[in-house]
Parts: structure tokens; C-alpha cells; sequence
């Protein structure tokens, strides 16, 4: 008998009561694309036909969405190809809460229209003392350019030669900026600058003067640039790019800066980040005073960048709840790594797994303090399991160094340790 014709019809296995369900969660297109390609499977003689209704659940995915989660055991904590910071619990709860119908626009007391995102405003100004008023737009680049737009289109932004930087994926802050209509103004050269410089570019088509941290990059040797304390005393605004989204200093990254310093400083307006170093969802934090704040919302551009509910919230209960993940990770030691790494490399090694354990180092990532090395450990795994892990039905993302395939803990959370050991045993067992 052909085997084929033992193969249930698509409406069959449709109607098993766990198939059903998960087309109520899934939609009953995505369920009956997994039914399909498990009739292929039967077909092709690769599965036995009672397995086609077992096998389409299998394949199912866990949400409607493609994109899939991915343990980050690269060593670099904020890693842009997957999505930089991880939302914290407080955050993830705060989106699901907002997820419905909220009051994101609207004052619930009198029943008439409120600002947008109020409450959101309310917790960056708490947190950043220094900030006179606060707005957010939907990522650091957009805060750059709404900036530029309100403050110096058809005008002169006057910034150093040396911080003309490229950013992600061949971003350029310079084709940014002059995207907008403002004119660039470059002073100094690429390894100094100094205050008269920019005393001597000012003039009456100054829209203001900018301050790019290179947080991608070191320039070392021969170097000098201005302060924002020094600047302050030039007769335009000041207006400093800190990149990484920090609010306050942080002790094991010293050289990178922060919003409230950088405004207490005499910075007129502060850009940043909000998915870097701040722990929290893609946003562009606009931080400085009553005047330039209240010019960069009424512009008409800020319409067009402004973020969503979901954002709000995730920001929010960022700044405003218990650590995020990627300011845990930053306060684990690497005494505390390597004892991790030893207690999986040794559960590891209970299944068969050629397994050791090393220090390593890590790095911040998502072009955030450059030249800074996080301290971490890893379990060592030979060079082949690489591929497995990143194709494994949970993907693990490790590094190959030295022929050695590290899984760095820096950024993996202990409570995904038992699933770092579940998928990298299911995983290393087929190579």
C-alpha cells in the first residue's frame, strides 16, 4: 500500500484540538503552513504519516512573530545585531499593561486631552535633576537631526573636525546633520581642538555649537578637546551627543558620559539613547532646558518621530524600576562568571560534552565605551559547535577565538543558565 495515501487531509489535522487552539493564538495561517510542511515531510518518505499531527505542532513557533530570542553569549553586552539592551521585567509587565487601551493621551481627572507621554517626562526629570524639561523621539539618530532641524536649518552648526564620527552601518553624523538643511562648520583638526576655535567659527548664522562623544572610537597621543564647561561660556547654545544613554556616572566606565554631569557641565541640550547603556527600548532622549525642549516638540518634525505606548512605557519603567539586565550584568564580577561557568561546564560534561572553562574578556558594545574591557568568563567548547548552537532550535550566539568556541557569560542572565545547558547538550550531541 502507498503510504501516501495514509496521509491525513490538511482539514483533519487542522481540527485536532491542540492545532486548533494554537491557530486561536498563532493565527490559522501560520498553523496550517506547519501542517503543510509536515504532509511534505510524509510525502517524501522522511516521516511516518500517524507523526504529520505531532510533528506540525512541533513546528510550531511560540508567537505569531518571526523573530526569535536568542542567548547572547557573544561577550558583547549590548549587541546591535541582537536588538542591544534586553527590557527588564518591570519593563516587559509595563508594556503588556499599555499594550490596551491606556490614558497615554489623555488626563483621566477633567476627561479632556493630556500630554503625551506626561508620566514618562516626569521620570527622566526625577532621574536627571539637571534636565529642565525633558522629550523623547523614536531613536538617538532622530534626536540628533530633530536638533539640528528646529535649532540651525539654513544655519551653522560648528563642531570638531575629530568628532565627525561614522555610527552604525555606515551612518554618518555629518550626512545627518546636513540632511536636515544645516550647514557644518568644522574647527580644529582631527587630534585637537581648542576653545578659540570655536570662538572664531561663531557668527550671526550660528545655530549652535555640537559635541559628538566618539563612542565608537579612541583617538590616543597627541590630543586635546574642549569641555563642556568651557563652552558653556560661548554666546550659542551648547548642544553634547553623550551616544550611550547614561543618566549618572558609572564606576566601571569612567570615561563615558553621562546626562546629568554633562547638563550640570553647562550643556544647553543633551542627545542619547535610550536601548544603550540606559537599559531600556529604542528611543531618542532629548534632555536641556524649558526653551530648547519646548522649541523641539512644537516643531512639526516631532510629529513625525515621536514614539509609540509601548515605548513610553518600556522607558518609563525603565528609569523609573529595579535594575535593568544590562546594569546587572555590568555589576557581575568575574569571580562570580567563573563560578557559573565552572557549574555548566561541569553539567555539561555529565552529558558527554567535551566542556572546560576560561576567563575571557567582554566589551560594552552598541558603540559604547570604546576601549573598555569587561572582565568575564566562558565555557570553552571545540570550534565546530559554533554553527550548531546558532541554528539550534533556541539560538545560542557564541564567539570563535582561537579555535575555541567561547560561550561568554557576561551578558547571559543566571536564571538562563539551565537553558544555556539544555540547548548547548541538544545542540553539540549532532555535530
Amino acid at each position: 500500500m502507498d503510504l501516501r495515501r495514509r496521509i491525513p487531509a490538511t482539514d483533519q489535522v487542522l481540527d485536532d484540538p491542540l492545532l486548533s487552539s494554537a491557530a486561536d493564538r498563532l493565527g490559522r495561517d501560520v498553523v496550517r503552513q506547519a501542517v503543510r510542511d509536515a504532509q511534505q515531510q510524509a510525502r517524501l518518505g522522511h516521516l511516518p504519516p500517524e507523526r504529520v499531527t505531532a510533528a506540525a505542532l512541533a513546528a510550531l513557533p511560540d508567537t505569531a512573530c518571526r523573530m526569535r530570542r536568542v542567548l547572547n553569549a557573544s561577550g558583547v553586552l549590548l549587541h546591535t545585531n541582537l536588538g542591544r539592551a534586553p527590557l527588564s521585567d518591570a519593563a516587559l509587565e509595563a508594556v503588556r499593561a499599555a499594550a490596551g487601551t491606556t490614558d497615554v493621551e489623555l488626563d483621566l481627572a477633567t476627561g479632556a486631552r493630556g500630554p503625551r507621554g506626561r508620566s514618562t517626562r516626569d521620570a527622566l526629570l526625577a532621574a536627571v535633576p539637571a534636565a529642565e524639561d525633558a522629550h523623547v523621539v523614536n531613536n538617538g539618530a532622530a534626536a540628533l537631526a530633530l536638533a539640528a532641524t528646529a535649532l540651525a536649518a539654513g544655519r551653522e552648526i560648528v563642531l570638531a573636525r575629530g568628532e565627525l564620527v561614522e555610527i552604525g552601518d555606515g551612518f554618518r553624523i555629518p550626512d545627518l546633520l546636513t540632511a536636515t538643511g544645516a550647514r557644518l562648520r568644522e574647527v580644529g583638526t582631527t587630534n585637537r581642538v581648542h576653545l578659540d576655535d570655536y570662538r572664531d567659527a561663531i557668527g550671526p548664522d550660528t545655530g549652535f555649537v555640537l559635541k559628538v562623544h566618539p563612542s565608537n572610537f579612541r583617538i590616543t597621543g597627541f590630543t586635546s578637546q574642549v569641555p563642556v564647561a568651557d563652552l558653556r561660556a560661548l554666546p550659542v547654545p551648547v548642544v553634547t551627543d553623550i551616544g550611550s544613554g547614561l543618566l549618572h556616572p558609572h564606576p566601571r566606565l569612567p570615561a563615558e558620559p553621562d546626562a546629568q554631569r554633562t547638563l550640570a557641565a553647562g550643556a544647553d541640550l543633551v542627545t542619547a539613547s535610550g536601548d544603550k547603556l540606559l537599559g531600556g527600548p529604542q528611543a531618542g532622549l532629548l534632555l536641556g532646558t524649558t526653551d530648547l525642549i519646548t522649541r523641539l516638540r512644537r516643531h512639526p518634525l516631532a510629529r513625525a518621530l515621536r514614539v509609540d505606548k509601548l515605548t513610553l512605557a518600556a522607558l518609563e519603567a525603565t528609569v523609573r524600576g529595579p535594575a535593568t539586565p544590562t546594569a546587572r550584568a555590568l555589576d557581575r564580577t568575574q569571580d562570580d562568571l567563573l563560578a557559573r561557568a565552572h557549574r555548566i561546564a561541569a553539567a555539561l560534561r555529565a552529558h558527554g560534552i567535551d566542556a572546560d572553562t576560561c576567563r575571557s574578556t567582554g566589551t560594552v558594545g552598541g558603540g559604547g565605551a570604546p576601549g573598555v574591557d569587561l572582565p568575564s568568563a566562558a565555557i570553552t567548547l571545540p570550534a565546530r559547535c559554533a554553527t550548531a548552537l546558532r541554528t539550534a532550535p533556541t539560538p545560542v550566539l557564541a564567539r570563535v577565538e582561537q579555535d575555541r568556541c567561547l560561550l561568554d557569560l557576561l551578558a547571559i542572565a543566571p536564571a538562563d543558565d539551565d537553558l544555556l545547558v539544555e540547548t548547548t547538550t541538544a545542540a553539540t550531541r549532532c555535530t
